[in-house]
């Protein structure tokens, strides 16, 4: 009896203690941002604000102020770039994954897919911006998806394939049987299956797309193409550094990704359901 509410107790101790290391920046960040400017430069650090201000939100909300009009433009393209490249390498991946997975597409190709996202970032700059900038493509949110497409779509194919192996063929065979198409199937059958991978998939790629921070800083510079990353590391640049501004742009910043995983976490529950083969 002793050992097992020892258990228990350390159990729950550490689960406190990943919830606090995982929290704990987040609700620094939160303080951060409603905290006066003397509170964050004075020595000691004061850890509880001396008064609540939440002007920064309102500034930020607001197109009248420069340094809201930087932000919401920023948002708009992040929304823009991560989501359109999410919705292309989603659109491209189902199909190639089912290729790999039941077609016997050569596993070589999906190998060399993958080799293309472990080489550094920076190996791809110089023929990319020399590409982009004959076609005149640069500072373009196109541009950025067409990248973030290039880059999601091997991790995107292979996180698909590996689910799609293990989903029941007999029911694919089921459907051909019935003379349909390999179209058909993917659409009518493969896909309600393959809900909750879709649906991980697709968080996954929008995350990694939304922080991303390289190919931005190079591909853009004006706020007709700037995503949110960068916006951020524009509001530190100055003389004058405002860290509850850059603490509000980081709060404001991580709320779409939070909608977005609170949704998907919902739609895997419901997915796994609507995928279930009713015998």
């Amino acid at each position: 009896m002793r050992r097992s509410l020892l258990q228990s107790v350390l159990l729950y101790a550490c689960v406190v203690l990943v919830a606090l290391f995982t929290a704990g920046p987040l609700l620094w960040l939160v303080t951060m941002s409603i905290s006066a400017p003397t509170d964050l430069t004075e020595v000691p650090l004061r850890w509880i604000p001396s008064e609540v201000d939440f002007s920064r939100y309102q500034t930020l909300l607001d197109l009248n102020d420069g340094s809201g009009e930087r932000f919401l433009s920023a948002l708009r393209n992040s929304i823009l770039t991560a989501g359109g490249a999410t919705l292309l390498a989603l659109l491209l991946a189902v199909p190639a994954a089912y290729s790999f997975s039941r077609r016997n597409a050569s596993m070589v190709l999906l190998f060399a897919f993958l080799a293309t996202i472990m080489m550094p970032p920076i190996t791809y700059i110089l023929p990319l911006y020399s590409t982009f900038s004959s076609l005149g493509m640069l500072n373009k949110t196109l541009t950025l998806i067409v990248v973030y497409t290039a880059m999601l779509l091997p991790f995107a194919t292979w996180l698909m394939k590996s689910n799609i192996d293990v989903l029941p063929i007999e029911v694919e065979q089921a459907a051909f049987m019935e003379g349909a198409s390999t179209a058909y199937t993917i659409r009518e059958v493969v896909l309600p299956l393959a809900l909750p991978a879709i649906a991980a998939t697709a968080m996954l790629s929008f995350l990694v797309a939304w922080d991303e921070f390289f190919y931005a800083l190079i591909f853009t510079n004006d706020l007709s193409a700037k995503t949110l990353p960068v916006a951020i590391a524009d509001f530190s640049a100055g003389r004058v550094t405002d860290y509850g501004v850059i603490a509000t742009v980081g709060v404001m910043a991580t709320l779409p990704p939070a909608i977005l995983a609170i949704c998907f976490q919902k739609f895997i529950v419901s997915g796994l359901v609507a995928g279930s083969v009713k015998g």
